[in-house]
Parts: C-alpha cells; sequence; structure tokens
C-alpha cells in the first residue's frame, strides 16, 4: 500500500487520455470512492487514518440536497462522533429529548430519552453531507466534486493490475481498489456488473418539509394501510420538521400511487396532532426508494467493494441508513488495510459486514412482517406503554443505542451495554 506521506503527489495521477503516454505515470492510488455521503466520507477518512492514498469523487457539488427522513440514530451519531464531527456546529440540529409513538387505534406513548447525551437527532441532509465533506478536506483527504464515473476497467485483471476509473472530462484514475458509496443506483455497480433493470427499492418514502410545526417531539405514527411502514414527523430547530411516510413497494404499486396517498395522510389525526394548526409546506414533496434486502454475494465484485445504500445495508425496520453506512465505510477500509489478494480482501469484507449487521438486518425483518399486522402493531405499542423502564428503553432500542438482535446474541453482551452514553456526551 501507499504511505500518506506519498499521497500528495499522487493525486494528479488524472489527466486526458491523450497526454498519459507523455507524462511519467504515477503509481496508483489505494483506492477510489466513487460518492461523498456518509458512506463514501467514511470510507475516505478511515482510509486517510491508516495511511492509505485516497481520492473521492461525487458527480454532485456540495451543498446539495439528498431525499431522507434526515434522523440520525445513536448508533449514527456515535459513528459522526468518531469520524470527529462537530454536531454543534451545525447550524440546524434538532436533538431529540422524546418521541411519540401513534398506534394503529390512536393511542400515544411517549418514550423519553435519557439525558446522558444525545440518542436521536435530526439533520438536514443538505447540512450533513456538506460538513463531512469539508471535514475530509481538512483533514487532507482530495475530494472532487462535480466529477462523474463513466466507466471502470481492468475489473477482471490481476491482483497486482491497478483498475482505471474513467470519470468527467476524458479523466482518468488508477487504483488497487474501487469503494462505490454511490447510493441505491449506483452506477459503479452498473459500471462492473453490466446494465440491469433499475431496482425500485425495498420501500417507498415521500419527504416533505413545512414550518409553523410548535411540538418539538419526534412523532412516529402507524397507519393501518402504511404498515409495517409508517409516518413521522422529525423536528428541526425554528419550528421547522421533515414530514413523511415510507412504505413496503408491493408488487403493482407505483410510485404515482403513493404519491397520491400523501394528501389524504397529512389529513389524518395522527399527523394533524404533531404538525398543529399552523404547519405550512415549505417545498413540494419529494419520494425516493429504500433499499433494505442485504445479500453478501452483492458487497463486491472484482476489486469493487460496495457501501452505503450501494450494498443495500438499510434497515428493514425502520429505514435508517446512515448508520449503516458509516459502519460499511470501515470495514471496507479494514478489509482493504490488511492487504491480500482480491479473494480475500472480498472474503473479509463480506464476512465482517454480514457479522457486523447481518443478524441485526435479519431480526429487523423478521420484525418488519410481525408489524405488517394491526392486531401485532397495537400490541407492541401496548406493550411499549406498561412502564417507565420500557418506554425508556424501547425509545433506546428504537433508536439503534444497542444492535437490534443483542438479547439473540451472547457474543456481544458486555457490561453496561443497557446503560452506556449517548453520543456527544463531553460537549
Amino acid at each position: 500500500m501507499n504511505s500518506r506521506g506519498t499521497g500528495a503527489a499522487q493525486r494528479e495521477i488524472g489527466r486526458p487520455a491523450g497526454m498519459v503516454g507523455l507524462m511519467q505515470r504515477r503509481r496508483p492510488h489505494d483506492l477510489v470512492v466513487v460518492g461523498a455521503g456518509p458512506a463514501g466520507i467514511s470510507t475516505a477518512l478511515h482510509a486517510h487514518d491508516a495511511g492509505l492514498d485516497v481520492v473521492v469523487v461525487d458527480k454532485a457539488t456540495f451543498p446539495r440536497d439528498k431525499t431522507c427522513g434526515d434522523g440520525l440514530t445513536t448508533a449514527a451519531l456515535r459513528g459522526l462522533e468518531r469520524l470527529g464531527l462537530e454536531l454543534s456546529a451545525l447550524p440546524s440540529v434538532g436533538v431529540v429529548s422524546e418521541a411519540v409513538l401513534v398506534s394503529p387505534s390512536g393511542r400515544r406513548v411517549t418514550l423519553p430519552m435519557p439525558d446522558r447525551g444525545v440518542y436521536a437527532a435530526v439533520v438536514p441532509r443538505t447540512e450533513l453531507d456538506a460538513a463531512l465533506v469539508a471535514l475530509a478536506r481538512r483533514r487532507g483527504v482530495d475530494v472532487r466534486e462535480g466529477v462523474a464515473l463513466s466507466a471502470v476497467h481492468g475489473v477482471d485483471g490481476g491482483d497486482r493490475d491497478p483498475v482505471t476509473v474513467s470519470v468527467t472530462g476524458d479523466d482518468a484514475l488508477e487504483t488497487h481498489w474501487v469503494v462505490a458509496a454511490d447510493g441505491h443506483y449506483s452506477p459503479t455497480r452498473r459500471a462492473v456488473a453490466g446494465g440491469r433493470e433499475p431496482d425500485l427499492g425495498t420501500w417507498h418514502a415521500v419527504r416533505q418539509y413545512f414550518a409553523g410545526v410548535d411540538d418539538p417531539r419526534l412523532w412516529v405514527v402507524f397507519e393501518p394501510d402504511l404498515l409495517p411502514g409508517y409516518a413521522w414527523a422529525f423536528p428541526l430547530p425554528g419550528g421547522r420538521a421533515n414530514v413523511g411516510f415510507g412504505v413496503l413497494r408491493g408488487p403493482g404499486v407505483s410510485g404515482k400511487q403513493l404519491r397520491a396517498l400523501w394528501p389524504d395522510l397529512l389529513q389524518r389525526a395522527g399527523l394533524r396532532a404533531a404538525l398543529g394548526d399552523a404547519a405550512r409546506p415549505e417545498a413540494p414533496h419529494r419520494a425516493w426508494p429504500i433499499p433494505s434486502a442485504l445479500d453478501a454475494s452483492r458487497l463486491a465484485h472484482g476489486p469493487v467493494l460496495f457501501t452505503g445504500d450501494a450494498a443495500s445495508v438499510v434497515d428493514p425496520l425502520t429505514g435508517e441508513g446512515i448508520a449503516q453506512a458509516l459502519e460499511t465505510g470501515e470495514l471496507a477500509v479494514s478489509a482493504i488495510a490488511r492487504g491480500g489478494d482480491r479473494a480475500d480482501v472480498r472474503r473479509r469484507y463480506e464476512r465482517s459486514v454480514m457479522r457486523a449487521l447481518g443478524t441485526d438486518l435479519r431480526f429487523a425483518a423478521v420484525l418488519q412482517r410481525v408489524l405488517g399486522s394491526p392486531f401485532a402493531a397495537r400490541g407492541a405499542v401496548r406493550a411499549v406503554s406498561l412502564t417507565r423502564w420500557t418506554r425508556r428503553n424501547f425509545g433506546r432500542w428504537m433508536f439503534e443505542d444497542y444492535p437490534r438482535a443483542i438479547a439473540g446474541t451472547p457474543g456481544r453482551w458486555s457490561p453496561g451495554m443497557f446503560t452506556a452514553a449517548g453520543a456527544y456526551r463531553e460537549h
């Protein structure tokens, strides 16, 4: 692997194709990261800290919007804190101290968050992703905006042969590894695995920003016709909120049909209570697909490792994907940094992802099927409301303070696992 000290000189590798033969060849990068969202920046920062020569490319320029619920779980917040992101420096952070669950029957249960740090927060992705890009640059990572991937050459070469990533402007980056952090419709996957019909996602979600919202609590509303999906109102400072819903995308259900459901949902009692009478939309609603079908065989292809949404590591119960994106970026770097041939690195990455996330995502998928029944959903909310202990600890479980399936995986038990402080406690 190249040392960190040689990285600055190597960043000039991208040249117009016609000039390559006229110039001295540069040594390949250790890895090129495609995508500068949470998965990509997590990969880049961990690679930089490991002494690897890394360059990040993204077709967007930042700040840019990413359609999302904007919610951050405890696991996501801890990941951001490990990267060194100062949450308090972001202008639109909404720290959640209470959440409200609304049963399909209309029953409401308030879940208090502990006061030992931050366990849940809401940050617009416009701000979060731009802050992560800025953080990476401050740490010395080469991040190139407005640079789109067009092709990947050499994926079937030998272990010592670099691959060539062609990007905007006929430039080319030579690298030993590519980390695809480019989202659900990953252009990298299409480039290396061939054209396929676009995957429409396991879930479909709609989001809209509102102003004039006077309730600072986070609301999750279970409507019978959305189950196992739900509607939400996630609070932001200044009386704003990210409001939306997510549902499983079944056969024959079109995006047009789901978007048409939105005006009706806004008139129902649960969201009306969350928003209040003065709420007004700030912008049109937007829809997006959510991938939540983790498959170990799709985590790697040749010298390419897939992370975040490109790896479909979204929680099938909640639709949360930022914590998983940050973790897969870190795991990809760990697999690459240990060296070995391509097959060794791929196996190492696949095993580490399945070990870290597989059990919890499978457990969440089982719960997803259970909560598809209005009877089960009503029973779950009723059970949560039984005592102060159940309310407090369900809130922590819901926001991934500890792994989803911790009770069934004794190998992950540790002292204090149910009493850990939240993120940013020192701040």
